[in-house]
């Protein structure tokens, strides 16, 4: 399907990739990983054409379809969600067009008997029959099914993209990929801007996709859940075994303590050799033996231990001066976006040193709280800061606000104080920025690395309550270790948003949850809230939830359900009978026009009743597709 020979990529007279080489087939579901800047997202411009690499070549079967989900995206503006989402389907929306063109010619034309009228119709026909076979009746509900699955409800898709936030403007693209039907589906974190509901939609998608998938995501459960072969980039070379991520962390460690101990024994060995040699060259009878154990010496491979990759930000977060015991309080707060309430009437107290998750589908309400909390945006009620408090905040895109005009070093120093400007370069090399990284453009960093940078610069200022949302994004596994570390041993009071469960297992002495526009305490860390809720995981939580939905429904609709089921059966049996009484009526005529035209065309409003029922096919293509779609909304849980 798509081979990858000798692939070598380099920038400044740096290697990124070192003759790299790898094939996909059909049903590979792989995990890119590696640490931030390996080059994860820079070998997936390169499979998809985007960009070139330095050597080696990519070569791909004949009509392959290939579908890119970038982190950065841009939409035409004026279109809504829905008409965006329809962009997948090119050949449709085109034939569309044709079909509507055709018909206004043939609505404005009186030549009934012409060649031109004639050959119109012709041309309509070829139009319609290649617009069934595309999909042209059925493009319309798969795509609201699709944006149903990734969280949209029905009253989103009229509205315009430039409403919506980044995340959810992803999410359009994102559908838009799924639609296409392609043979290769590359994405670039396909998961930082899904709740758990949509993760848990797209894991089921992609598990019964039937074409290749190339990944790069840093959600080690997702990981576990979606791919069967996982390739790793390190030091320019790679890993690649057919395991998924946990699987195979655990065969490369079994692998290197292996090779460890064979080293081990190896140079063993060569020391004992090396001592015969040294032995034996003292003395003219035994220099025969010394030289044979030299060669033989030389012809030994030596055994070399993979690479590995230890480098890890240090990050520590700086404590300002102590505040009052009480840090927050919140009454009656509220927030409303027109008629769509948010939060109502919420009171809420945090005490000094204390550690609150907040958990919760999108769209319940975490995000707009932590913005009230920081004063970003105007709200209902009072929300109070305690004595001597001192706020740092990271929102979900706090990477967006870096210009990326400066260099890391010009970021950092632009947004120091006369204490801490001379700290500057010890604190970016403590992110992992060493060197001439300092003088590297902010633009041309990886998503990591930008948010590496953004909780760097935020360490400038001390703070005494953190206020965080959805930090880890981007971030790679171990980085996401060490900020989990650093929060544990952060001295102040930290409020912290997240849907993953690993990274805040052990983060919390408090959980709220966020539903129906109110806040649910739960003392204790994530693992004591799941056990109350008597789940495993965030995603169980999401699947038992939508377990009662449906098992309500069935308790209390299921004769209906299967009443209105079979009236609809019926109904789209007798659309198909019509149907296909209509086809061989026109086949008949079409045939007729074939054989003898003029003759034909003769009859008594000949062309009114021909039209006629070519619209009355068109609406009954319309209805059955309606109905069908009606079906598989009712049918789809049982």
């Amino acid at each position: 399907m798509l081979s990858v020979q000798n692939l070598t990529v380099a920038f400044g007279g740096e290697s990124l990739f070192d003759a790299i080489s790898f094939r996909l087939g059909a049903g590979d579901r792989v995990g890119l990983v590696g640490k931030n800047g390996a080059g994860k997202s820079t070998l997936l411009k390169i499979l998809s054409a985007q960009q070139s690499p330095t050597q080696g070549q990519v070569a791909q079967e004949k009509n392959l379809r290939l579908g890119f989900l970038q982190q950065d995206i841009d939409f035409e503006h004026g279109r809504t969600v829905v008409e965006e989402a329809y962009q997948a389907f090119e050949e449709v929306l085109a034939l569309e067009a044709q079909m509507a063109e055709i018909n206004s010619d043939l609505a404005e034309r009186t030549d009934y008997t012409s060649t031109v009228y004639n050959d119109l119709i012709v041309s309509l026909n070829e139009v319609t029959e290649r617009y069934a076979l595309v999909g042209g009746y059925q493009y319309q509900g798969k795509t609201e099914k699709v944006l149903l699955g990734l969280g949209f409800s029905a009253e989103d898709f009229d509205r315009p993209t430039d409403t919506f936030s980044g995340g959810w403007r992803m999410r359009i693209e994102l559908a838009k990929l799924l639609l296409q039907d392609n043979d290769v589906l590359l994405l670039d974190e396909p998961t930082n801007h899904l709740d758990i509901e949509s993760i848990i939609w797209l894991e089921d998608f992609l598990t019964r996709y039937p074409g290749a998938v190339v990944l790069v995501s840093h959600d080690k459960m997702f990981l576990d859940h979606t791919t069967n072969r996982t390739i790793e980039i390190v030091g320019g070379r790679i890993y690649d075994f057919k395991k998924s991520y946990s699987a195979y962390l655990q065969i490369r460690q079994e692998m290197m303590e292996q090779q460890r101990a064979a080293q081990k024994n190896q140079a063993k060995e060569i020391e004992q050799t090396e001592k015969l040699i040294e032995r034996f060259r003292a003395k003219a009878s035994k220099a025969a033996m010394a030289q044979s154990l030299i060669k033989k010496l030389d012809k030994i491979e030596r055994i070399e231990v993979d690479v590995e990759e230890t480098a890890q930000m240090n990050l520590r977060f700086p404590v300002a001066v102590q505040p009052g015991k009480v840090v927050l309080t919140l009454e009656g707060v509220g927030k409303s976006y027109g008629d769509h309430t948010v939060l109502s009437s919420v009171d809420l107290l945090i005490e000094r040193g204390s550690k609150t998750a907040f958990v919760g589908q999108n769209g319940q309400g975490k995000s707009t709280l932590a913005k009230i909390i920081v004063k970003e945006i105007a709200h209902e009620g009072h929300c109070r800061l305690g004595h001597n408090v001192t706020l740092g905040y990271f929102a979900q895109n706090q990477a967006e606000y870096l210009d990326g005009s400066l260099s890391l070093l010009e970021t950092m120093e632009e947004a120091a104080t006369d204490e801490n400007h001379r700290l500057v370069r010890d604190m970016l090399g403590a992110f992992m920025f060493r060197g001439d990284d300092v003088d590297k453009k902010v633009q041309v960093l990886s998503g990591g690395e930008r948010n590496r940078l953004a909780l760097c610069k935020m360490l400038l200022t001390p703070f005494n309550v953190l206020v965080m949302d959805e930090p880890t994004n981007h971030l790679d596994i171990r980085s996401k270790q060490v900020l989990k570390s650093a929060l544990q041993q952060f001295e102040g009071t930290l409020i912290i948003i997240s849907h993953d469960r690993d990274f805040l297992e052990g983060l919390s002495d408090r959980v709220l949850e966020f539903k129906n526009r109110q806040l649910k305490p739960y003392l204790g860390d994530v693992r004591f809230y799941l056990e109350q809720k008597k789940m495993d995981s965030l995603r169980d939580l999401e699947r038992e939830t939508a377990k009662k939905k449906k098992a309500k429904g069935t308790t209390e609709n299921d004769y209906h359900r299967q009443k209105k089921v079979k009236g609809l059966r019926n109904k789209q049996s007798k659309i198909e009978a019509q149907i296909s009484a209509l086809e061989k009526e026109l086949k008949e005529t079409d045939l007729a026009l074939e054989i003898n035209y003029e003759e034909t065309i003769a009859a008594p409003h000949f062309f009114d009743t021909y039209h006629e029922k070519k619209a009355q096919l068109e609406k009954l293509m319309i209805d059955w597709e309606k109905v069908s779609e009606d079906l598989d909304d009712l049918t789809a849980d049982q």
